[in-house]
């Protein structure tokens, strides 16, 4: 399991065709990818499963925690983005509710755009 950034501190300023924004990239896909939006309430839980192919959690509200297969629960939140390798065990839990942007691709390669959280 790594931790990754995605929020506005680590994107880049945009200014071409007169833009004003701030982007973080995430992925550049070649090979087919499930995109889905996840909501989990208060007490919500993704429960404990293998990773079928590489996957990225991006959590775009709220808080929780992740583990995996060799950690202990990490404290996850707005702008954190996760990522498991193909038959990685994997759990999702919130005590206060988050949403969360699940991406799964063989092709996912986060480090290629997205710096880790230290």
């Amino acid at each position: 399991m790594i931790i990754y950034r995605f929020d506005k501190e680590v994107g880049k300023q945009v200014t071409h065709f007169d833009s004003n924004f701030i982007i973080s990239k995430i992925s550049r896909l070649d090979q087919p990818a499930q995109i889905g939006c996840m909501h989990l309430e208060i007490g919500g839980l993704i429960g404990f499963h293998q990773a079928n192919v590489p996957q990225l959690l991006l959590i775009v509200e709220g808080e929780g925690w992740v583990r995996s297969d060799t950690e202990e629960e990490v404290k996850v939140q707005k702008g954190d983005a996760v990522f498991w390798e193909k038959g990685e065990g994997h759990e999702t839990g919130t005590h206060e509710g988050l949403v969360a942007i699940a991406i799964e691709s063989e092709a996912l390669n986060p480090s290629e755009f997205m710096v880790e959280r230290g």
